[in-house]
């Protein structure tokens, strides 16, 4: 099979690999798409890729793409069938830990005591490719309503958008402010819309902030041509600052300015990768009882609510992919999605 490697220094090559073969306790999954999540281009950009994240090393090509959807192709030994049956309609929770640590054993695989064994598509083969093996507790259902490309968006930007929004204890009544309109923050803007929140959407690309109102946003916000962001935000919130905020974008100034627009007893959650920020502890932080977040993607269990959630709501997470590739088209695909001015692309291998 072919499948797509990243080389760093934005060059890639589709290299050919085995047909992979399951093992105990293993499946092969038939990839129906592969979405391409901005977490990629750290890959595809710099020398280094996986390691130059901290999530371990690579020896050998290594196929890319971790938000996996598809069917179960073939089951290996000791796979109960309420694990997975061929023609499985399924995503895939793309970390490998050791497995019985208690994170492990309630869904949490990356946050394995161990150290999590593998990130598929940054240490491990990933879904970049026609088939990809995994193990199969690593498998969540996708619902029949859903199609493969929501499937693999809830598979990593959608989800990760699902888990930073719980874990903030969003409420109908509260207004968020999202920090980034890329996959991840245009996600998060349409949940926080259809669960009844206000949203402010702040995006450097007035293109990427049209979207966010299409999305559902209420107040959109350019901090390029924007004088003081935080008084923005306090101007429109009657003075107060919003009740959350939520950072997807990794840039430094924008993680202070989320923990600053945010009111007393506000919160302010992080999920954007990479870089660093600086803050006033006294000031933006103790003096007005601000709570601030980290939030790593998800669960297995948090995967599969978003899944039913989109489903039962009847939401159009397709809208998210603006560009749709052949695996033959991965150069162009990439280099489209460098650039971060449009949308998602999500690849179908088959």
């Amino acid at each position: 099979m072919k499948g797509i490697v990243f080389l760093g220094e934005r060059k890639l090559e589709i290299m050919d690999f085995p047909d992979p073969t399951p093992g105990p306790g293993e499946v092969v999954l038939e990839i129906k798409a592969s979405g391409m999540c901005g977490s990629d281009l750290k890959f595809y950009r710099p020398i280094g890729g996986a390691a130059s994240m901290g999530l371990g090393k690579v020896s050998g090509p290594l196929i890319a793409g971790h938000e996996p959807c598809g069917v179960v192709a073939a089951v290996g030994a000791g796979v109960s069938e309420k694990q997975a049956k061929v023609g499985m309609r399924v995503m895939q929770h793309h970390y490998r830990g050791c497995g019985v640590c208690d994170h492990c054993n309630t869904g949490w695989r990356q946050l394995c005591v161990e150290g999590v064994k593998e990130v598929y598509g940054a240490t491990g083969h990933g879904a970049h490719a026609r088939y990809m093996k995994c193990p199969a507790d690593t498998l969540v259902t996708l619902p029949e309503e859903l199609s493969f490309e929501t499937g693999a968006a809830i598979s990593c930007g959608t989800g990760t958008a699902w888990g930073a929004l719980h874990r903030l204890n969003l409420q109908a009544d509260h207004t968020i402010a999202i920090f980034g309109q890329g996959p991840v923050g245009l996600s998060a803007t349409q949940l926080a819309s259809s669960m009844g929140a206000r949203v402010i959407a702040l995006d450097v690309s007035d293109q990427r902030l049209n979207r966010a109102k299409e999305f559902g946003a209420d107040v959109l916000i350019n901090p390029k041509t924007t004088e003081n962001v935080v008084q923005a935000i306090k101007d429109a919130t009657q003075g107060r600052g919003a009740h959350l905020s939520l950072d997807c974008s990794s840039s430094p100034q924008a993680r202070q300015q989320a923990v600053q627009c945010v009111r007393t007893w506000g919160k302010a959650c992080f999920v954007g990768e990479g870089d660093s920020v600086t803050l006033n502890v006294s000031n933006d932080i103790l003096r007005r009882q601000v709570t601030i977040i980290g939030s790593w993607t998800f669960s297995t269990v948090g995967q599969a609510e978003c899944a039913r959630y989109i489903a039962e709501r009847g939401i159009d997470v397709d809208k998210l992919f603006t560009r749709k590739w052949k695996l033959e088209q991965a150069k162009e695909a990439y280099e489209w999605f460098d650039a971060q001015s449009d949308g998602k692309g999500v690849i179908n291998p088959s």
